[in-house]
């Protein structure tokens, strides 16, 4: 049964490393995910899922490494293993794992077993809900880290360029998450998040999946988009 969740961005720029002189500019954002991560560890889990966007749809066990090497730094992580490596590891990881794996590693994360779900940007909503029910019924006490960017469409100068739907995008997506509207994120328009560059669109819906019949209340840490992609940081418990 799923006890609590934490939503989370996923990009590399959270790590101090990979932003460099910026790094300031987030360090609101990594203070509400490590609040949110707290939550996590409140709830006293037997197990850890952690869920984010991928190239493909693939699992990873506890232990499993990730690089930001790709992105200039070689630093490196293990997922539910500990602060990050000074010298990379052999990259395995996705980036939103790696990330993920990153803020594990800054909290001191050893409360349950962790592994984690790498999800790609076209697995069906009905199939995404379907995989959060399965990982709430995996264990008595599942705790959920869900990693995933809103629209990166908010500014003229945004990956995806300035698209006027995307503020309205991400503040639904803000309402969601900070009242725990398991019915909003199953409803989740694809195509508009396809056309926003929305990462998160798959991870939330298998939050809305996994959070069925578990009554969980939200509460929304962070909200912003400082670089035209919509951040966005949730605690449901």
């Amino acid at each position: 049964m799923l006890v609590a969740a934490a939503v989370c961005p996923c990009p590399p720029l959270l790590v101090p490393e990979v932003a460099a002189g910026a790094a300031p500019e987030l360090d609101a954002a990594r203070d509400a995910c490590a609040d949110a991560l707290g939550v996590l560890a409140a709830a006293r889990p037997d197990r850890l899922v952690v869920v984010g966007p991928a190239e493909q749809d693939k699992q990873y066990p506890e232990g499993s490494r990730g690089s930001f090497r790709g992105f200039g730094v070689d630093l490196g992580v293990r997922l539910g293993g500990g602060a990050a490596e000074a010298v990379a590891p052999e990259a395995g990881l996705p980036a939103s794992l790696a990330v993920a794996a990153w803020l594990l590693g800054r909290t001191g994360w050893a409360d349950a077993p962790v592994e984690g779900l790498g999800v790609a940007e076209p697995l069906a909503a009905e199939r995404c809900i379907q995989v959060g029910r399965d990982i709430a019924g995996s264990a008595g006490r599942v705790v959920l880290l869900v990693m995933g960017d809103g629209s990166a469409c908010r500014t003229l100068k945004a990956p995806g360029y300035l698209d006027d739907r995307a503020a309205g995008f991400d503040a639904g997506i803000a309402r969601a998450l900070a009242h725990a509207d398991i019915a909003a994120l199953k409803a989740l328009d694809t195509g508009l998040a396809r056309e926003l560059q929305a990462s998160g669109r798959a991870p939330w819906q298998i939050l809305a999946g996994a959070a069925e019949n578990a009554d969980l209340d939200g509460s929304l840490l962070y909200d912003d988009a400082p670089y035209g992609v919509g951040y966005l940081v949730a605690a449901w418990s």
